[in-house]
């Protein structure tokens, strides 16, 4: 029997740091979200592949709810930790500062949760992660976090799973749920 492997958070922390060009502009002039995504895609990968020492996908991505725009000529950076881990998944927290250098500010711009999968590079099925060595409460209050948010994941997809058959039963429930909302009935 083999002994179980521990990494410590640390071990797997990246900082990416990115210059917000004008080709990342959107049509309002802002750095456009799309380009923030794909940064905290890059991050959550390289994140989850040097904990778990290999390939790894994104299977979900909790809500990002961007809290202030980021301008052209902005230093974007982005903080990865793993913060909990299952058997083949692993949940990357990630944090996105930006900051002005010509007003000296820096604001929070979003904080999301990557859950990433291990998979074998020659089969492409989930493999065996190594585990997380806490060394301090922040570690242990973000593994436990961790692991209530992939709790209350399951039973959201659940909940939203007998609600989807619930109205494919039933019409008359579905006919109330679009009452007073912003669509119309087709007459055909």
């Amino acid at each position: 029997m083999s002994e179980a492997v521990f990494r410590t958070v640390k071990a797997s922390q990246v900082i990416l740091k990115e210059l917000m060009v004008p080709a990342y502009a959107n049509f309002g002039g802002k750095v456009h979200g799309g380009v923030i995504l794909g940064l905290m895609d890059k991050i959550a990968y390289t994140c989850a592949a040097s904990h778990c020492k290999g390939y790894s996908v994104t299977a979900s991505v909790d809500s990002v709810d961007f809290l202030n725009p980021v301008e052209v000529g902005d230093l974007l950076t982005l903080y990865a930790s793993v913060n909990y881990v299952g058997t083949s998944s692993m949940e990357v927290g990630i944090k996105v500062e930006s900051e002005n250098f010509r007003e000296g500010t820096v604001k929070h711009t979003n904080t999301s949760y990557f859950t990433m999968v291990a998979l074998s590079e020659e089969t492409r099925k989930p493999v065996k992660v190594a585990g997380l060595l806490l060394e301090d409460e922040e570690e242990i209050r973000r593994f436990v976090m961790g692991k209530l948010r992939k709790k209350l994941r399951r039973a959201h997809q659940k909940e939203i799973e007998d609600i989807r058959q619930m109205l494919d039963l039933d019409l008359n429930q579905a006919m109330k749920e679009v009452e007073g909302e912003n669509c119309q009935l087709s007459k055909s």
